[in-house]
């Protein structure tokens, strides 16, 4: 006897290449995996019989718990002043010249100390989780040095402990030059890779490994260094690449066996050529377009015509993209990107579990995977890219157990 069914939804399982949609479907959870999906016609008894618990999602669908493969969640303070100024004609070079940009967050996170950082960070995951959010990539980068990388990170997994949501790690050391090595890349380089980026994966701290190569502060070769270390102490990498310029950013991670390229906006054909080749996947981020008012879209139509795999995140952080709501990350990447419904949802499951290195445990909805799921109050999967504003989020199922539901 199975533990629990559900029952008479649409259940959008992602296998195959579009949405996997079975109409009236049942999803059955036995040890929080997924132990049976298929039409409610082709179960092999009466549900009551099958399972100690039956729930009726009649009306309802079902898919996979949405993965939110890109996110700096842990951070101190906000730019809201920034935000207020930019409105005004403030550049960001005019704004990181007064002190501002990714080195403002550097100081307060800095200056923050871990309560703080853990409070104000579960607040925002709390937004993401209650969208259907059940597996969040957190990235380190507002440190810049041992002390605080390390401490960003710890507060990383501590919000992992949590029953709804799990949580992987990123070490971004590098998201900019510290400002204790200016004029210096190469040295502050070697800093992470001898000192910081090994003491976090000794600690166990870090999942993967992430970067950038926008020809800002830090040059390709210093790190591709960088991420040579990273594969020598097992991680995988992935990084933000193309999103100003063409710098070949893309075709530079596809080389090294990337797992994603981010941001993307000015990657060119040789280098969308290459991920499709590498398998990298194109994190896409539409919260940035919209909130720095970037009129430059990511090429949507060369990644469809290469094969090249889409996601989508909200890229949550201070500065760029203050995005808490997964929803309006699937909106928007239909309707300022030209995504299609079922390229939007796969990109906030499937292909988002692959660029965390999950997509034989979640990211779909079949036989064996773990029973992350959520159900949805809206018959029509596009409905979910449609609206802009409200929750539909009914249920969320999390290794088998009901851990939100908005009717209780």
């Amino acid at each position: 006897m199975w533990d629990s069914i559900w029952c008479g939804a649409g259940v959008a399982t992602m296998q195959g290449n579009a949405l996997g949609m079975v109409p009236n479907g049942a999803v059955a959870v036995d040890g929080g995996r997924i132990a049976w999906v298929g039409a409610v016609c082709t179960l092999p008894g009466r549900p009551e019989i099958l399972a100690r618990e039956v729930h009726d999602c009649t009306g309802a669908l079902v898919t996979p718990g949405l993965v939110d493969a890109h996110t700096h969640l842990v951070f101190g303070g906000d730019r809201i002043g920034e935000f207020i100024a930019a409105l005004h004609g403030s550049t960001r070079a005019e704004l990181a010249a007064a002190g501002g940009g990714i080195l403002a967050t550097v100081r307060a996170t800095r200056a923050a100390d871990d309560a703080t950082l853990l409070e104000t960070a579960r607040a925002r995951l709390e937004c993401l989780a209650a969208e259907g959010v059940t597996t969040v990539e957190i990235k380190s980068g507002y440190g810049l040095d041992r002390d605080t990388e390390l401490r960003m990170l710890r507060v990383a997994r501590r919000l992992g402990a949590r029953d709804d949501v799990d949580v992987v790690t990123s070490f971004l050391g590098a998201h900019a030059l510290a400002p204790e090595f200016a004029g210096r890349p190469d040295a502050f380089i070697d800093f992470l890779a001898e000192e910081v980026l090994p003491d976090a994966v000794a600690e166990g701290l870090a999942d993967m490994c992430d970067g950038g190569i926008e020809g800002l502060s830090i040059p390709h070769e210093a790190m591709l260094r960088l991420y040579a270390k990273a594969h020598s102490l097992g991680l995988p990498v992935r990084g933000h690449t193309d999103q100003y310029r063409d710098v070949g950013g893309a075709a530079a991670l596809a080389r090294i066996g990337a797992r994603s390229a981010d941001h993307l906006e000015y990657a060119n054909e040789a280098g969308i050529a290459a991920m499709a080749r590498a398998g990298t996947v194109a994190m896409l981020l539409p919260g940035s377009t919209l909130f720095l008012r970037e009129a430059k879209r990511p090429p949507v139509e060369a990644f469809r015509r290469e094969g090249v795999a889409m996601a989508l995140a909200t890229n949550c952080n201070p500065g760029s993209s203050p995005m808490l709501s997964p929803l309006l990350v699937l909106a928007l990447g239909c309707t300022m990107f030209r995504m299609t419904p079922e390229e939007a949802l796969r990109g906030y499951t499937v292909n988002a579990a692959r660029v965390l290195g999950r997509e034989d445990r979640i990211g779909r909805l079949a036989a064996g995977y773990e029973a992350d799921f959520v159900v949805w109050g809206v018959a029509d999967p596009a409905a979910l890219c449609y609206w802009l504003g409200g929750n539909p989020c009914r249920q969320v199922v999390k290794a088998g157990k009901v851990v939100r539901d908005s009717r209780a």
